[in-house]
């Protein structure tokens, strides 16, 4: 049996019997048919392809610019082709069974511009209703300035309890909040943070009931939701006029890059945004880089390239 003729009976078969979508299959179709063009100029049949003709294949389509998540799934869609040639005894071995698509970059987390950030923070909505803005410019304070996961924010506490998961101590200008892992942790509350959420205690009540404990809450004096804040921040940051919709973690992204700018401490911003391996807080001198690299590109007399 011919190339053509096995592929043709692969597909069948993954569309009749696997009853995969149409789509897929004609993803398959397409990735068999660049398995084969490969064969073709290799000259071998596609019975006879070895382990070192399909890492050779994956080289060239990684120099030729293809993101190795691309890359994986057109590996997956050889290694079941293979696997169903064996189960016809068509073949002795897998020659895709332990090649593995190059690892793409991890991208980096967005952070706003220190410029952005604060003028996200410095943000009223003059013409919207004065208890929501309090209490949205409470909840930009802290994800802000205490890179605080919205997770952790939701679960803050008016008063410190043996049932809060999280409180802030306005006097001590600190929040105590219960992170990933049900570890706890303080961390300091600067002084616009202090003076923001100082704001949102003098009007919540407006709406709260007796017995709700959150710290911030709805016009219906329910806790407040992951989502909400989500919807919340993104509104808000729209009308402060920046340029792109932020979200909590954003903040929290921003509040690191920034504090490690400032203080090159990256221990302590580890300590501060409740990390347990230090690795997880050392993608952020990768944005501390491109900070330093971009003030080089701008002020340095020998940074521009030739030809620019």
């Amino acid at each position: 049996m011919d190339d053509a003729a096995l592929v043709d009976r692969y597909l069948e078969h993954v569309r009749v019997e696997k009853r995969l979508a149409a789509r897929t299959v004609e993803l398959y179709s397409l990735d068999l048919h660049k398995l084969t063009d490969n064969a073709v100029a290799a000259g071998v049949a596609l019975q006879q392809v070895q382990n070192t003709h399909i890492r050779r294949w994956v080289a060239q389509m990684h120099g030729a610019g293809r993101s190795g998540r691309g890359i994986a799934l057109i590996l997956s869609g050889w290694r079941g082709f293979y696997v169903w040639l064996g189960r016809q005894g068509l073949v002795d071995s897998n020659p895709v069974v332990d090649v593995r698509a190059p690892k793409a970059p991890k991208p980096l987390p967005k952070a706003l511009a220190v410029d952005d950030s604060v003028q996200l923070a410095d943000f009223s909505d003059e013409t919207g209703d004065p208890w929501l803005d309090a209490r949205d410019a409470a909840i930009v304070e802290l994800l802000y300035g205490c890179g605080l996961r919205v997770g952790e924010l939701v679960g803050l506490d008016v008063l410190a309890s043996t049932a809060a998961r999280g409180w802030v101590d306005l006097q001590a200008q600190e929040a105590h909040v219960l992170g990933k892992g049900g570890k706890r942790r303080s961390v300091p509350v600067g002084s616009k943070a202090a003076q923001a959420l100082g704001q949102w205690l003098a009007v919540r009540n407006q709406q709260a009931k007796a017995d709700q404990p959150a710290l911030f809450i709805g016009r219906n004096s329910t806790r407040l939701t992951a989502q909400s804040i989500w919807q919340r921040l993104k509104r808000r940051s729209l009308l402060a006029g920046l340029s792109t919709p932020v979200h909590p973690h954003m903040l929290r992204h921003s509040f690191a890059s920034h504090m490690l700018q400032s203080s090159g401490d990256l221990r302590a911003v580890q300590e501060l945004l409740g990390h347990a391996n230090i690795t997880t807080t050392q993608v952020y001198t990768r944005l501390d880089f491109q900070h330093l690299a971009k003030a080089y590109d701008a002020a340095h007399p020998r940074a521009q390239r030739k030809g620019k």
